[in-house]
């Protein structure tokens, strides 16, 4: 069997962790965990900006020739 997906592996020095217990009657159970450092967000958020930027440079270009 393989080893549970929730265990950590080696902390980072400045990682922040997050975690959430949904529990919904008793039918649904959601336990959700996350691990994130900072440079991990700041390219995220680059990341993001690559892709947004086009798309919303492109949805104007594509009013502006409806009008």
């Amino acid at each position: 069997m393989p080893p549970d997906s929730t265990e950590a592996g080696p902390s980072h020095p400045e990682e922040m962790r997050a975690s959430v217990d949904l529990r919904i009657g008793e039918a649904i159970a959601l336990k959700a965990t996350a691990r994130a450092t900072p440079a991990g967000l700041v390219a995220v958020a680059v990341l993001m900006g690559a892709i947004l930027v086009p798309v919303v440079w492109l949805a104007r270009t594509r009013a502006r020739q409806r009008s």
